[in-house]
């Protein structure tokens, strides 16, 4: 499913036009983003939680060459999904 599609699904389900439900599918992820953004966490009850992890600075290897390249550290978004969204996946 891509953005559209999702669009055009929360449309559907909640009786909104599609430029409605556009603009709520882009509020959602603006406000994830943003909390995700100042460091904090995203709980959706009985969906899961978002949440910023970070990776430690390594050492990685070019293929082509087989130099050794250092890879810097990083923030990454990560996702944990709750129960039911778990068992609604697992049928």
């Amino acid at each position: 499913m891509n953005k559209n599609e999702l669009v055009a699904s929360v449309a559907a389900a909640s009786g909104l036009s599609k430029s409605d439900a556009g603009k709520a599918v882009d509020g959602v992820i603006g406000a994830i983003t943003g909390a995700l953004k100042s460091g904090g966490d995203v709980r959706i009850v009985g969906f899961g939680t978002f949440s910023v992890a970070n990776r430690k600075a390594t050492t990685g290897r070019n293929p082509r060459t087989g130099e050794p390249i250092q890879i810097k550290a990083s923030k990454m978004p990560k996702f944990k999904p709750g129960t039911p969204l778990k068992e609604a996946v697992n049928g």
